[in-house]
């Protein structure tokens, strides 16, 4: 978009952009800014498998009154192409304008004759598609951005099977999207009046208590958390967590749960860590200084929407506490839900586990040794979604027993189909409580499966790319390595790389090439000598391109050296 455009579109939304006085003001306040009206003007936030996230403000490239209500209104005429009598149900986060981005798409959704069903609080992602399914909804929009930093917001849309869309959806709905004129074709109700009409209205307290139920339904051994005792420090990140982990766990019987002030209540500011992310130590500080004065047996922490969870337990004697990555969280809950679900008789035949294909390879081991059939996917929890509908046509979701992706995201249980931290909460205070019951800490339980399969070294790096020139530097990266992919790294071999983009993988000791069957998408997957990999993808909601690296050694400390050799080379191709 050229100048003379950019400053066009700006004067339109000047003249226009009314209904929020935040958005008058800062619009006042970038007149004449050249590069501030370029990085608000010069695209559109577009609607996707993510559904849409971007950064609050004025303008097409930002989070606002105007492009939710557009995105809101392609949403409802794709739903109303598919029902006669359309439904949706809304949830929020404690992020900036949740709540008005939420109540503002529902006066678009009623606008549109759509029936909208509404929590009354802010409520975890899970409960969101939880929602969708037990009321029969068409689909479903949670506004959260999840774990992105406070200035960003977004919303995340479902289908009636409570997954989030597919690319097949968002498509047809960004066609629609590309149609409308974002201030005069948006159809929209006062949602006072709405709720007067009956077009809006808020679900009640007995949904919420049928997902508890359901959630409970997922403990193998409810014994062990009653009677364990165990003392939990839990931080929901000043995010949704806060009352429905709380409440799951007093329920299993886990009462000594100590919660981090600063970070107890909803404030979508984020004022004690920029990043709301149980994946990063720094979002954890408060919670791991906590805990040198309460000495739990755990940390909990969940990022705002809920739907992810990190931990920390003690490392023996010490005040130290060690974090636990998301691979090893998830390989562990799979291993204790698999063998004590043989041990009770209640893993079903034919067992199935779900994973992303950038999670840790020990997880091929496990399954193995438990005799469980293994989906890899694409990243996205949407993907694993896709597998659990797959299963339920062909009548078989009863094999299904537990999901993950290495971003901390975890599902047991088959009336949710999104990543739920509120169940993976539960599930991990179970086995921490049903291994203390047997004298054993998490820490030795993870050092004996380590011993047992061999030690999986699994890190990420992130690399962002700010702005209108980080998209394109970020095309011209994926475009290099597709072109000129390395032979070695840090002197170590690489022995194929695939490409999703193109569907193929290259053999580069035979020079054999096979199809890779899953959907297309930007990422390339390098294999090394002796079970090492580094994969490379763009991130599909974030200005970020994400490094995923596996590597295996006899002891922790072989394996860290060489994902270190590894990562000082990589860091070289994005500089």
């Amino acid at each position: 978009m050229d100048r003379e455009a950019l400053n066009t579109s700006y004067r339109l939304w000047a003249e226009k952009a009314t209904a929020d006085p935040d958005l008058v003001r800062e619009l006042q306040s970038i007149e004449g800014d050249d590069e501030a009206i370029l990085d608000r003007f010069y695209r559109e936030l577009e609607f996707g498998t993510a559904g849409l996230r971007g950064v609050i403000g004025a303008g097409p490239n930002r989070m606002n009154y105007y492009t939710v209500r557009k995105a809101t209104q392609g949403l409802a005429d794709y739903i109303k192409e598919q029902s006669r009598n359309p439904s949706a149900a809304i949830a929020y986060d404690s992020r900036i304008k949740s709540d008005y981005f939420s109540e503002t798409a529902a006066e678009v959704l009623a606008g549109n004759g759509i029936k909208v069903y509404m929590y009354k609080e802010l409520m975890p992602t899970p409960m969101l598609s939880f929602a969708v399914r037990y009321l029969k909804c068409d689909a479903g929009i949670n506004v959260t951005a999840s774990h992105n930093p406070a200035k960003f917001n977004g919303y995340k849309a479902y289908g009636s099977d409570g997954c989030q869309i597919g690319s097949e959806v968002a498509d047809a709905v960004l066609e629609k999207c590309r149609a409308f004129d974002i201030f005069t074709d948006i159809k929209s109700l006062d949602f006072k009046q709405a709720l007067e009409q009956g077009l809006i209205s808020y679900i009640d307290d007995e949904v919420a208590e049928r997902y508890y139920d359901e959630v409970k339904k997922q403990a193998i051994h409810p014994e062990s958390s009653r009677e364990a005792g165990l003392k939990v420090v839990f931080t929901p990140l000043n995010g949704a967590g806060n009352k429905p982990v709380r409440r799951i766990l007093s329920d299993i019987g886990i009462t000594d749960v100590t919660v981090v002030p600063e970070q107890e209540h909803p404030d979508g500011n984020f004022p004690t860590c920029l990043y709301p992310n149980p994946e990063f130590k720094e979002a954890l500080e408060l919670g791991l200084e906590l805990c040198k004065k309460v000495k739990p047996d755990l940390l909990l922490a969940t990022d705002p929407d809920c739907d992810r969870v990190g931990i920390a337990v003690p490392c023996g004697d010490s005040d130290d506490y060690a974090l636990f990555s998301g691979n090893e969280v998830g390989v562990m809950l799979l291993e204790y839900i698999a063998r004590e679900r043989i041990a009770t008789g209640t893993m079903p035949a034919y067992p199935v586990s779900i994973k992303s294909v950038v999670s840790t390879t020990l997880t091929d081991e496990i399954c193995r040794e438990y005799g469980v059939e293994l989906f890899d996917v694409l990243t996205g929890f949407k993907n694993i979604g896709e597998q659990m509908r797959k299963l339920e046509e062909k009548g078989e979701l009863g094999r299904f027993i537990f999901a993950y992706e290495e971003s901390y995201g975890y599902l047991a249980g088959t009336e949710v189909r999104d990543k739920d931290a509120v169940v993976a909460s539960m599930l991990i205070c179970e086995m921490t409580a049903f291994y203390r019951s047997k004298g054993i800490s998490l820490i030795e339980a993870r050092a004996d499966m380590y011993e047992k399969y061999g030690v999986f070294r699994n890190s990420v790096d992130n690399f962002a790319f700010e702005g209108a020139s980080g998209m394109e530097k970020m095309s011209k990266i994926m475009q290099g390595l597709r072109d000129n992919y390395p032979r070695e790294i840090a002197g170590i071999k690489v022995t194929a790389f695939s490409d999703f983009g193109a569907s193929e993988k290259l053999d580069l000791t035979s020079n054999e090439k096979t199809e890779i069957t899953m959907p297309k998408t930007n990422m390339v997957f390098l294999d090394l000598e002796g079970g090492a990999s580094v994969i490379v993808r763009p991130s599909g909601t974030e200005p970020k391109i994400k490094v995923y690296y596996t590597t295996v050694g006899k002891t922790l400390k072989d394996a860290e050296a060489i994902q270190q050799k590894l990562a000082a080379e990589i860091v070289g191709i994005f500089n």
